[in-house]
């Protein structure tokens, strides 16, 4: 077992690149920095860095190493955190973390009594893995592979809308069928939120579908290409909410039955009765 007090030093080590000030942030001797990071590469056998006059630099063992000596403490963290109750790291997907959940963060957060909350927003398949990898204590997503050991609750159905710029030819419309929607080109956002699913149960194993003419990676990035006319695009109806109203954009429903998204809340089982996250949990989806 790798000793955290040891790996503690070595990323210190890492980021200072002298023995010296990496002992004093952590508030150690220099020669007490100095053997912990000489038994840590007599325990890997390697070493992990290439001692200087002026300074020193890590191995690539060393920077190969530093990933899993973040997690390693990470989650040394979380785990104090959870044994006491103190704290609750909740993450979201990028559409979720930006669009809709931040009214939910101030809520809890105001409660009496309310543990402290970090929130870490990413891509939906980085926020899937950190919670699968025990980094997350609770995560509200637009797509989750169900999966043993974690448990789902919905949250909330979110509209799927299409969004034009104010001058295109189909601005003025209510709602847009599905056989029209089915022939259009449509900018692509973010990769790994189910969209993709949601589609083919809107249109049918076979089809036809909306073609994608870009992958830009994020809704964002999407609202600022149609805005400038390169295109049109789905999105969740939450993200787009201030456009509209100021007029930069047009959001047009698809008819019925409509397309929409489950959003989700998933927690590890292990933590389901865990104050923190129960609290948080019975919030959301009260």
């Amino acid at each position: 077992m790798l000793n955290l007090v040891w790996l503690r030093s070595f990323l210190s080590l890492v980021r200072h690149r002298s023995f010296q000030a990496a002992a004093d942030s952590l508030g150690i001797a220099q020669p007490t920095l100095s053997q912990h990071i000489q038994k840590l590469e007599q325990q890997l056998d390697v070493m992990l860095v290439l001692r200087g006059k002026a300074r020193c630099e890590p191995t690539r063992a060393a920077l190969a190493l530093v990933p899993f000596a973040d997690s390693m403490l990470r989650l040394d963290r979380q785990a104090r955190e959870a044994v006491h109750g103190s704290g609750i790291r909740v993450g979201a997907s990028s559409n979720i973390g930006i669009y809709m959940l931040q009214p939910s963060i101030r809520a809890f957060r105001d409660s009496p009594s309310a543990p402290a909350v970090d929130l870490v927003i990413d891509t939906n398949p980085a926020i899937a893995r950190q919670l699968s990898n025990g980094e997350l204590d609770v995560a509200v997503v637009e797509w989750w592979q169900p999966t043993p050991g974690f448990r789902t609750m919905n949250w909330r159905q979110e509209e799927l809308v299409l969004i034009v710029p104010p001058d295109h030819p189909a601005e003025n419309l209510t709602e847009i069928d599905r056989e029209t929607l089915a022939g259009m080109t449509l900018l692509g956002g973010e990769p790994g939120t189910g969209t993709g699913r949601v589609l083919a149960e809107f249109f049918g194993p076979n089809g036809p579908f909306p073609s994608v003419s870009m992958q830009l990676g994020s809704t964002e990035a999407v609202k600022q290409a149609v805005k400038a006319g390169l295109g049109i695009s789905l999105v969740l109806a939450a993200c787009v909410r201030e456009e509209v109203r100021n007029g930069s954009l047009r959001a047009i429903p698809v008819s019925a039955p409509g397309l929409a998204k489950h959003l989700m809340v998933v927690c590890p089982e292990a933590f389901a009765n865990h104050p923190p996250v129960t609290s948080f949990v019975s919030q959301l989806c009260h």
